[in-house]
């Protein structure tokens, strides 16, 4: 066994998932709701195990899409922001912001734990997921993952989570 450190990325055209969000900036500033077709990949860093590899990309690869396939075709709600409230009521979700209202069916939203649904925090939520839901021994030599999410073409945002 060696103690260098290796890196593994995944890119894949299926790591999609088209999510409708809105942001909120500047203190007071809240973005119309709007949607993306938003791109993901990753990367893991760590040792070689007993097999000489970082991590089995199967298992990463059908991880990760598991994670991006639950954001897939829903609104992307933050339930930890300071003044955006979200509220589940009668199969109904509630958000307000100031005075803006939007009522949403429940099953078409996801809450995230996050406080704006932005592409970092979007990233961060995405690496914490994938950290999580990987099994212990699949995990066993990771130092680091790394997610990228892209909004727009070509702007992307980052965001590590050592293990």
């Amino acid at each position: 066994m060696t103690s260098d450190v290796f890196e593994v990325s995944l890119e894949k055209e299926s790591l999609v998932f088209s999510s409708a969000h809105f942001i909120t900036f500047n203190g007071n500033v809240c973005e119309r709701l709007h949607g993306h077709n938003y791109r993901c990949k990753c990367r893991v860093i760590g040792t070689l195990d007993e097999n000489g590899y970082v991590i089995d990309f199967i298992a990463l690869r059908d991880t990760l899409q598991r994670i991006v396939g639950e954001l897939d075709h829903h609104v992307l709600l933050p339930i930890n922001h300071p003044t955006i409230s979200v509220e589940k009521k009668d199969a109904e979700v509630i958000a307000r912001f100031e005075e803006k209202r939007w009522v949403f069916p429940e099953e078409d939203c996801v809450l995230l734990p996050i406080a704006n649904t932005t592409a970092e925090l979007l990233a961060m939520w995405i690496a914490d997921q994938l950290i999580a839901r990987l099994d212990a021994k699949t995990k066993a030599t990771l130092d680091k993952v790394v997610v990228s999410v892209d909004e727009n073409h070509g702007q992307w945002a980052s965001a590590e989570s050592s293990i």
